[in-house]
């Protein structure tokens, strides 16, 4: 291979600039400071408030980056103040505001905006919005609402469908035994989403209830005026100190590891076949195969899937889309006659009207669609011998909100996206925390049956809530990317590593991961956007690899049950071997070294990082060879780094 790869390259796939974050300090008191937001405030060293933004969102929920101007940052022994302009635009429409952030040692934080818009501006959503920590599960609430009426509440176990708490004014929780946090919300109407329904960590309270007409105008001129602010009291709580050693203690046995499988869009066949060699070698258990007539796929498209499955030694799932409302059970019988025609390849077939591929956000009318029971009745008749999945294929939000009639149904689906909300690289790694809620809610709604994860990855393969996901010619950090630069990088592997690792521990039946080739895939193939270093190169394997061929080489293995002291920094998954030996797969979910100590002894580790970066893109075996580490039942992992650990 040619020049080594950036360090940036390695971690992130991308060589786009991140500005550190400040961290600000009142007292007790401290928040990181990033892009004009607040984000991990902390008491004490608790988190208190995940975030803090005003946010700009176009009619699409794509959200505006701000261009930041007159920045100033005081900091003081007593507390500091920010202000700042900012700009948000884009080439139709412009939004200008002003902000105030301002914290005191006595526990009180204000967050104030005061916009106005340059042009017509059309938006979804512009003010703030509060993030508290999904840790709060279960707590209890004190909830005041806009009239002045107050009431108990607590923060949704199971993922809520649609908003938990409405016409809010201010949220009252402890943090801890004795730390009072009360939130205050000011300048609009407020109400909360659960969050996690998108794999984000947080319950997110807003402005402007969904109820009302979106996208909405703020006409040319027009000014908002908002604040958010906090009041803490209580004393403050004493937390072990940051940079202590991750632990990690192996359970019970648990129940065994669910099949792998990889996601097939069909411009990805061709090149997936032409890779059978490599990717053979992760041990995909099943394919599935997009298919959607309003794209031109047709039978040939269903042989191409069938021939690619063959090829990488898979088993073939059909994901077929139904285009028509009145005409349905028609185009699904003609649907049945075509795969029996090819020899009913597909021992697996989900099937999903299209208008379930677009959102119907709570409050908006839902858009006419087949009635569920009589669209899987269809299903079960034109495919009387194939396992039949119902669910979404686009998100696990619109499925926990339309959820399918399981009694007709084999098993329930959905899929993930790992920054919808949010780009930055923290968001992604993050977000692994809603995953166990996730997998609760998706027992609760399969009724006894099986629960699967259908193709998900960093990126948005579509997109509920818009024309499509967003192309990524610049190769950037942006939420809602179709093509994101961290799947190609250790960052993307150890993200798989956890999302593997939580939803096995949740309960899942089958969990598909991305794709072979492509934007979600695991090994380089041209492609009309960049990838640094492997365009260069004009092959390679993605990191990402070498933690599927792992994966799925554990299919069926006896899974032990992991405790971690610090989940959010570290995930694993451990399985048993007929002879009683463990076998780990553990990654470093953080952009710092994290050191990990065991309760058992390490006989054997392999290694993936930024020093053996280049390696693992040419050898599909990098992680073959285990190495005896110096320290016995110790390991530093590099930031992103995933180990393959022997337990003795």
């Amino acid at each position: 291979m040619t020049t080594e790869p950036s360090r940036a390259i390695k971690l992130f796939g991308t060589e786009e600039p991140v500005t550190p974050l400040r961290i600000l300090t009142a007292g007790a008191l401290t928040a990181e400071f990033d892009a004009g937001n607040l984000r991990h405030i902390s008491y004490g060293g608790v988190e208190i408030i995940r975030a803090i933004s005003f946010i700009v969102r176009d009619r699409n929920w794509g959200t505006y980056n701000p261009a930041i101007e007159n920045l100033k940052v005081e900091e003081k022994p007593e507390g500091f103040l920010v202000t700042y302009d900012a700009l948000t635009s884009d080439a139709q429409q412009g939004f200008r505001y002003s902000a105030r952030i301002e914290a005191g040692s006595d526990g009180r934080l204000d967050f104030t905006a005061t916009g106005t818009a340059e042009t017509d501006f059309l938006t979804n959503r512009t003010g703030f919005v509060v993030l508290h920590p999904c840790g709060l599960a279960g707590e209890p609430v004190t909830i005041e609402h806009a009239d002045g009426m107050i009431e108990k509440g607590r923060f949704p176990e199971a993922i809520d469908p649609l908003q938990p708490m409405l016409d809010l004014r201010a949220l009252t929780h402890e943090a801890a035994p004795g730390l009072r946090v009360a939130c205050r919300m000011e300048g609009d109407i407020y109400e909360m989403e659960d969050q996690r329904n998108w794999t984000d960590a947080s319950y997110k309270t807003y402005v402007r209830p969904l109820a009302l007409p979106w996208p909405y105008t703020l006409e040319k001129g027009e000014q908002i005026e908002q604040a958010v602010r906090l009041a803490i009291s209580g004393p403050a709580p004493r937390v072990p100190a940051t940079g202590a050693d991750v632990h990690l203690a192996i359970g019970k046995t648990i129940g065994t590891v669910p099949p792998l499988g990889l996601g097939l869009q069909p411009e990805d066949a061709a090149t997936t076949r032409a890779h059978a060699d490599v990717l053979k070698a992760v041990g995909a258990a099943h394919l599935i195969g997009y298919y959607d007539p309003r794209e031109g796929h047709d039978e040939g498209t269903l042989r191409e899937f069938a021939k690619t499955a063959a090829a990488l030694g898979a088993e073939p799932w059909l994901e077929a889309v139904i285009v028509s409302v009145d005409g349905f059970r028609e185009e699904i019988a003609a649907l049945g006659r075509t795969v029996s025609s090819l020899g009913s390849p597909f021992p697996v077939v989900l099937v999903s009207p299209a208008p379930d591929l677009k959102c119907t956000l709570p409050g908006s009318p839902w858009p006419p669609a087949p009635a569920p029971r009589e669209f899987f009745a269809a299903a079960r008749a034109a495919f009387p011998g194939a396992r039949l999945g119902g669910g979404m294929f686009s998100l696990f939000t619109e499925m926990n909100r339309k959820r399918p009639p399981v009694d007709l149904i084999d098993f329930v689906s959905f899929t993930t996206t790992a920054m919808l909300h949010a780009g930055d690289d923290h968001s992604i790694t993050e977000g692994l925390e809603s995953l166990p809620a996730m997998a609760l809610t998706a027992t609760n709604i399969a009724d006894g049956k099986p629960w699967v994860v259908g193709p998900s990855a960093i990126g948005l393969r579509m997109n509920p809530y818009g024309e499509a996901p967003l192309a990524n010619p610049e190769n950037i950090r942006q939420a809602m990317n179709f093509n994101d630069p961290r799947h190609r990088a250790l960052l993307g592997a150890a993200w798989a590593l956890g999302f593997f690792a939580r939803f096995t521990a949740g309960g899942a039946s089958a969990i598909t991961l991305g794709g072979a080739t492509g934007p979600f895939g695991l090994v380089h193939t041209p492609q009309s956007w960049p990838q640094p270093w492997y365009d260069e190169t004009n092959h390679g394997l993605f990191p990402m690899y070498h933690v599927l061929r792992g994966l799925g080489s554990l299919k069926g293995a006896r899974l032990r049950a992991v405790k971690l002291s610090a989940p959010s920094a570290a995930q694993a998954i451990a399985t048993e071997t007929d002879n009683g030996a463990v076998t780990v797969w553990l990654a470093n979910l953080t952009g710092n070294e994290v050191a990990c100590q065991l309760d058992a002894d390490i006989s054997g580790c392999a290694l993936l990082d930024e020093t053996s970066f280049i390696t693992a893109a040419r050898d599909p075996g990098a992680m073959d060879n285990l190495k005896r580490p110096k320290d016995g039942r110790k390991i530093v992992l590099r930031p992103y780094a995933i180990a393959r650990l022997t337990l003795s």
